[in-house]
């Protein structure tokens, strides 16, 4: 008899003292299960009974008497108790169902999208993501197997690459461009954890969390957001940014000494000036506009009548005008025998 019980468990369970370790197989190492064992599953554990290569029963959480009178789940595997249902023979798998925390994600080459406003692009980004065992069985069929130990290190490579190849789906679908992805990291990183969740769960996994840290895009496309930022012109201004393109060539321009580059930054600078002078000058035009106006018009001093600039009588009541006249650019009052205006030096008509 003794021979017999050293040949059989009594107690079943797993301490975990690592951080990495998904799925943990009893070592049978040739040994029964004796009926009346105690089976010790701790909290974020489950325990999975295998026989002959499909599950038999899974435990939560919890202590159990493994004997079919208390544990009727136990009929799974009812075929091989033997001898008076003293022992019987399974493979007894413990399953992590913690959630594993700041799992990194990244893209080993860049991804291409179509961005519609700068068209072909090729985008490089990384980020944290969690997830958590939630379907033993299905983890069990999909994942591992018969394995007998599985590390994070085995399947990370996978949902990495499935994590940035659902992350291309999001930008096709979503057809979300590059300025909304570099403004909105939080809403993005929903975007794809939700699309994500079907594909998780089919391996027998829920995704918990995913974020995104960082995505890197090409420097010409990188300058182009910064400009626009501090320019404020993402909500559709778009000649803020013109005027500025311009106002930078004429920069640029003023410090060529000469040759092809300055007769370039010449053509350039006379637009940019163009551009500032009809946006900042256009008031002041519009005034100048108004005062040639009214001293080009003149108004007998007794009767008031509207009379012409060279008229010397009033036409209406016949009385001898002024012999003050008024200058055509500023409307500054000169005498009739100024021939140029003392205040702009415009000449006198």
């Amino acid at each position: 008899m003794g021979f017999f019980k050293s040949q059989m468990w009594k107690v079943l369970e797993w301490k975990d003292d690592s951080s990495d370790t998904l799925v943990y197989r009893f070592p049978m190492d040739g040994k029964e299960i004796m009926s009346g064992s105690q089976l010790t599953v701790r909290e974020s554990q489950v325990a999975v009974f295998v026989n002959l290569g499909k599950v038999a029963d899974v435990f939560g959480p919890g202590k159990y008497k493994l004997t079919t009178n208390n544990l009727p789940i136990l009929s799974g595997i009812g075929s091989i108790w033997y001898q008076g249902q003293s022992r019987f023979k399974a493979d007894l798998y413990f399953i992590n169902t913690k959630q594993f925390l700041d799992r990194k994600w990244g893209t080993s080459n860049p991804v291409t999208m179509r961005d519609n406003e700068f068209g072909m692009i090729r985008i490089r980004a990384y980020g944290n993501y969690a997830f958590r065992v939630t379907d033993p069985t299905a983890f069990m069929r999909e994942v591992f197997g018969t394995r007998g130990l599985v590390t994070l290190a085995d399947i990370e490579g996978v949902l990495s690459n499935m994590l940035v190849s659902q992350m291309s789906d999001t930008i096709a679908e979503s057809k979300i461009s590059a300025l909304d992805m570099a403004m909105n990291y939080q809403e993005f990183g929903d975007m794809i954890q939700d699309n994500s969740r079907e594909n998780f769960a089919a391996l027998g996994l829920t995704i918990t969390d995913f974020i995104v840290v960082n995505i890197s895009f090409p420097e010409a496309v990188e300058k182009t957001i910064d400009e626009r930022t501090n320019l404020g012109i993402l909500s559709g201004h778009m000649g803020s940014y013109t005027q500025k393109k311009a106002a930078d060539a004429l920069g640029d321009a003023a410090k060529n000494g000469g040759g092809a580059s300055a007769f370039i930054g010449m053509g350039l600078g006379s637009m940019a000036t163009g551009v500032v002078n009809n946006t900042l000058n256009a008031p002041a035009q519009s005034a100048s506009g108004a005062i040639a106006k009214s001293s080009a018009e003149k108004f007998c001093s007794e009767c008031g009548a509207k009379i012409s600039a060279s008229s010397k009588f009033c036409p209406e009541c016949g009385a001898k005008l002024s012999s003050v006249k008024r200058c055509a650019s500023c409307g500054t009052e000169v005498s009739a025998k100024t021939k140029f205006c003392p205040e702009c030096g415009e000449k006198i008509d």
